[in-house]
């Protein structure tokens, strides 16, 4: 396992490093602030941030870094404002641990952070997919309605035709759709 520990306090981030002895194979990195450039050339697992109370400076950066590159961060504060824990999940922290930090609850609290962060990741990856697929369907659609109005076909031969143009030229269903939409708008007068 890759840690980054993020502290401005070298004995907190030792007390960090010593909830993680038995981890093998382990590498733990400290850091006095976060990076998102060193944390991407050292790649971790998870980040550990560890603090007297979280700053908007870090909350800031942790949430750009969660979107150029996520991964499970762990936040151990000693004090927290009304409204930072949830600054702090909408930043991309997958544990915020308040007056918590004992080294033997760091691996276990770490443990279930990267499940979390594992389940969140592919819910998003899921609903970006049905996402995607719901668009893809209303294209079909939308062409399936112009081939039925243009050419006068019922629904099912509007769909063979389309899935047939699809496999004669090799591209997706969709593709094929929004091509033909984005002809008809041109031969309309309207934009591409």
């Amino acid at each position: 396992m890759r840690v980054l520990v993020v502290d401005p306090d070298p004995a907190r981030a030792a007390l960090v490093a010593e909830g993680l002895s038995g981890v093998d194979p382990l590498e733990v990195r400290h850091a006095a602030i976060f990076d998102e450039h060193e944390a991407a050339l050292f790649e971790p697992d998870v980040v550990v941030v560890a603090a007297d109370s979280p700053d908007r400076d870090t909350l800031d950066s942790l949430r750009e870094a969660s979107l150029a590159n996520p991964r499970p961060v762990v936040m151990f504060v000693d004090r927290s404002e009304p409204g930072l824990a949830e600054e702090a999940v909408r930043a991309g922290v997958a544990a915020y641990v308040v007056d918590g930090l004992a080294a033997g609850r760091v691996r276990t609290v770490l443990e279930v952070a990267m499940s979390r962060f594992a389940l969140m990741n592919q819910l998003r990856q899921d609903l970006e997919k049905a996402k995607a697929d719901l668009a893809s369907r209303k294209t079909v659609e939308r062409a399936k309605a112009l081939l039925m109005k243009e050419r006068g076909l019922e629904e099912e031969e509007a769909y063979k035709l389309l899935r047939k143009l699809s496999m004669d030229t090799g591209r997706p269903l969709a593709a094929v759709a929004s091509d033909l939409l984005a002809f008809a708008g041109v031969l309309k007068g309207g934009k591409a």
